[in-house]
């Protein structure tokens, strides 16, 4: 040990941080280390997301446009050869159910789901879903399925 490696034992000494705002003799009295006047030296300030300093924030300055219509249902769609690339993994056999779309990932729990006339199916599948496109339950009914909506 020498004088230039002494340090009091760990643990020992805590920094207790700036005391602000507790008069002129401290050093850190009147504006409390917050510079003058603004927003930044008030209490209960806070920042607020967007904020430009009073400048027209770019949120309010780009123009807006188009239309959101609140009443829309929007499905996932499911083609055909999804169906047949299925049966071909030996993933369904003969019924295809909406918790067996969710189990292989063609769909989440809270989907809605569309069977889409894409592709060739070969096989006989009884279809249990929200919605068909006209194309593929004529696709399922001539492969000798059915195709039934939720």
């Amino acid at each position: 040990m020498t004088l230039n490696n002494l340090k009091p034992a760990s643990g020992s000494v805590k920094n207790q941080g700036k005391r602000v705002g507790r008069g002129q003799g401290s050093g850190k009295g009147g504006t409390a280390t917050r510079g003058h006047k603004g927003a930044k030296s008030r209490s209960g300030y806070s920042r607020k997301v967007g904020f430009e300093g009073g400048q027209m924030p770019l949120q309010r300055r780009v123009p807006k446009f188009g239309f959101n219509n609140i009443n829309r249902v929007e499905y996932v769609g499911v083609n055909l050869h999804k169906l047949q690339e299925l049966v071909d993994n030996n993933k369904i056999t003969d019924t295809v159910t909406f918790d067996i779309l969710v189990e292989n990932r063609l769909a989440r729990k809270n989907d809605l789901v569309k069977i889409l006339g894409y592709g060739e199916l070969k096989a006989k599948l009884n279809v249990t879903v929200h919605k068909f496109t006209a194309t593929a339950k004529a696709a399922i009914e001539n492969a000798g399925g059915t195709a039934e909506t939720l």
